[in-house]
């Protein structure tokens, strides 16, 4: 399987996040123009998976990068790492850090230094690349003299590269819309660890306040409040959550009267005789003048 693109299109954390989750075996080619570079040599990096791990990476593919890096730190030289090598079994089938260590020549912490400036810190800059091509290709083979043995989930290097990351440039269209809310994947506390900013956020992942609205409370920028909300969500910890807008309230700027209604002669007519049929049936009332008449006659009869 080979995957293609651009970072302008699917940005590093939402690639590597992708890798982890469908738990992919391959080496990640990375290939860019740095900017502020006059002489615009390309650069390329590599980067190498297993199983939605990293656990390795490196500028070149002559698999002599990682013992660079332990001569550069007069920790072991390089002759010394090369007879080593040829005379150990150990070399054959296991990463070359583990080797080293298992000789005695490496400590554990030296280990976690090695991977630290190995992993993480390339991919932290990477993070600030918005133009940059992108190859991923399946395979089994992995680079034994570029490994220090150790591995993270690509979901953790995500974590940790953009917590480190100071220019949010190249992620800035990225970053969910200040009206947006946060909705929660699991009810329980994320088995990820967490720093404090990060879980005061969390705090707010249920759909119904929005980042402008948890900034408010936290008193810290928006900005970071969106930068927290992309770590969240690019690591499956959340979503972005459109808020559903109030009901508006309409401002009316002329008052809006209610016209009147001028009948025809034959409607006012029409309207009369459906008047309600108790008011239109009343007894008629008799006049004075009438009767004071009917006395009258009734005496000159007598």
């Amino acid at each position: 399987m080979t995957i293609t693109g651009n970072f302008a299109d699917f940005s590093l954390p939402e690639l590597l996040q992708f890798l982890d989750q469908g738990k992919k075996t391959g080496l990640l080619y990375i290939e860019f123009l740095p900017e502020g570079d006059e002489n615009r040599k390309k650069q390329v990096y590599y980067m190498w998976l297993h199983q939605g791990r990293v656990v390795s990476a490196a500028d070149r593919l002559d698999q002599q990068g990682l013992t660079l890096m332990i001569a550069q730190r007069a920790w072991i030289s390089e002759r010394v790492i090369s007879r080593v090598t040829q005379i150990s079994s150990c070399f054959i089938n296991s990463p070359l850090g583990l080797c080293l260590k298992s000789q005695g020549l490496l400590q554990p912490e030296q280990l976690k230094l090695l991977f630290n400036s190995q992993v993480l810190r390339p991919v932290c800059s990477l993070f600030q690349v918005k133009d940059a091509l992108f190859r991923f290709e399946a395979t089994s083979s992995l680079p034994l003299g570029e490994m220090t043995g150790l591995s993270m989930s690509a979901t953790e290097v995500i974590l940790i590269g953009l917590r480190a990351l100071r220019d949010w440039t190249a992620l800035e269209e990225k970053l969910p819309d200040p009206t947006s809310g946060l909705s929660g994947f699991m009810v329980k506390q994320p088995k990820m660890q967490l720093n404090a900013q990060e879980w005061h956020v969390w705090e707010f992942v249920n759909g119904q306040v929005s980042l402008q609205y948890i900034a408010n409370q936290l008193t810290i920028p928006i900005a970071t409040v969106q930068q927290i909300a992309f770590r969240l969500i690019i690591v499956g910890l959340a979503e972005e959550y459109f808020m559903v807008a109030a009901t508006p309230t309409f401002t009316v700027e002329e008052p809006i009267s209610t016209p009147a209604v001028t009948f025809p002669e034959p409607v006012k007519e029409l309207v009369a005789a459906t008047k309600p049929l108790e008011k239109s049936v009343e007894k008629p009332s008799v006049s004075q003048s009438f009767l004071k008449n009917l006395v009258g006659f009734l005496r000159n009869k007598t």
